[in-house]
Formats: structure tokens, C-alpha cells, sequence
């Protein structure tokens, strides 16, 4: 089915909000291959969550940019508005499993079960490039979602913006464990993550709506990290 297509300034502004989208992916993709490798060498839970995470993001960046690609092309939304649900339960079972693994990994980690984690330069540069990128990005997402009045993008931004804290949480673990040989600094990290990704899975398996309205309910805590 096709709509009428949109006026010339709607079209800009889907065309940035999908540049937007799909820059999101890309960016995701690389961290959480980069994080995931470096954790996995140092047997950093903190940075391994931080890239699985990243993963877990690239389905909202996706099926953002497909949506709004879609009515850029004038087609009709009803389609990708049931692909974004779907996919929104999917990557909010995901959260929810990611939590559950922070949590038991972190535990055998302060327990001593586990290999204590070592020093991570490349997650350390990782963490704090992405705490740089993140708040400009979701800012970005947050003026074009304005504009185009558009939830998806929305929710994305403050995903987006829950990325930038859960690159904070990282940092902090990891530069104590380098500066100060802090080893469970990283474990308790990892444990910091914990609420924050819970809170994101279970937006996810509640629907849009309920995402929006939880989403309002934080633009006072969460904005600032955008400003």
C-alpha cells in the first residue's frame, strides 16, 4: 500500500533520520566487536556486557531506518510499525537475558570463581571515544524526532542515550581497575549495568506506548547527558 508521498522538508528530515539510523548500526556493530574481543582477552565482564549490548542496539537502529525509509518512499507504516514491535520484544528478551548473564558472571567474578579481569587499553579508549560520540548522537535523533514528531526515533535517542551512561558505568570500572589495580571494579560495573538494562528489556516487552510515557517520565534524569 502507498501513501501520498512526503512534502519536500519531510523528506529531508527522514533522510537525516535515516542517515542517523543506519550511522547508529555501523557504529554499533564495530564497538560490540571491538568490546567483545577486548573483554574476552582481558575476561572483562563489564566490557563484554558493553558489547553484547551494543549488538543488541543495532536491531532499533535497523528497524528505525527501515521505518522511516519506508515513508520516505511514501509507502504506507502500518507494516514496519508491526516489524518494530516485534523486533522491540525481541531485543527486550535479549536485555533481559544480557542482565541475567552480568549478573551471574559478575558474581562468580567477586566470588574469585572466575579469572580476575586484567587491564584493557582498547576498552578504555573504546568507552571513552563512545561517551563522546553518544551524547551528540542522541541529540541529533532527538531534534529530528521532534521535527518528524516520529516515537521510533524517539525511543531510539534515549537507547541511545542509555548507551552513553552505560559507557560511563564501563569507564569508571575499567580506569580503576588500570589505575589502581582495582580488579573488582569491573565486576561491580558490570552489576551498575544491571538496572539500566533491565529497565531498557522490559520497555521492549511492554510496547512502544509504555516505552514513551517511561521515556517522559526520565527527560529530566536522561537529558542532560544530551545538552
Amino acid at each position: 500500500m502507498l501513501n501520498t508521498p512526503p512534502t519536500t522538508d519531510r523528506a529531508a528530515l527522514l533522510r537525516r533520520g535515516v542517515v542517523l539510523a543506519w550511522f547508529t548500526v555501523a557504529w554499533n556493530i564495530v564497538e560490540g566487536i571491538i568490546a567483545i574481543a577486548a573483554g574476552t582477552l582481558a575476561s572483562s565482564i563489564a566490557l563484554i556486557g558493553f558489547g553484547v549490548d551494543s549488538f543488541v542496539e543495532t536491531t532499533s537502529g535497523a528497524v528505525v531506518g527501515w521505518r522511516l525509509r519506508d515513508e520516505l518512499r511514501g509507502r504506507s507504516p502500518e507494516h514496519a510499525e508491526r516489524i518494530e514491535r516485534r523486533a522491540a520484544r525481541i531485543a527486550g528478551t535479549l536485555l533481559l537475558l544480557l542482565a541475567l548473564y552480568l549478573v551471574i558472571d559478575a558474581g562468580r567474578h567477586l566470588l574469585g570463581i572466575a579469572e580476575r579481569p586484567e587491564k584493557s587499553p582498547v576498552g578504555l579508549a573504546l568507552t571513552a571515544v563512545s561517551l563522546l560520540v553518544m551524547p551528540f548522537l542522541a541529540r541529533a535523533k532527538l531534534r529530528t524526532a521532534t521535527a518528524l514528531n516520529s516515537r521510533a526515533l524517539r525511543a531510539d535517542a534515549y537507547e541511545t542515550i542509555a548507551c552513553a551512561w552505560l559507557s560511563v558505568a564501563t569507564l569508571a570500572g575499567l580506569a580503576l581497575n588500570a589505575a589502581f589495580g582495582w580488579w573488582w571494579a569491573d565486576p561491580l560495573a558490570a552489576l551498575v549495568l544491571v538496572p539500566l538494562i533491565v529497565r531498557e528489556g522490559m520497555e521492549g516487552l511492554r510496547g512502544e506506548d509504555d516505552a514513551d510515557e517511561d521515556a517522559n517520565r526520565h527527560t529530566a534524569t536522561t537529558s542532560s547527558i544530551t545538552l
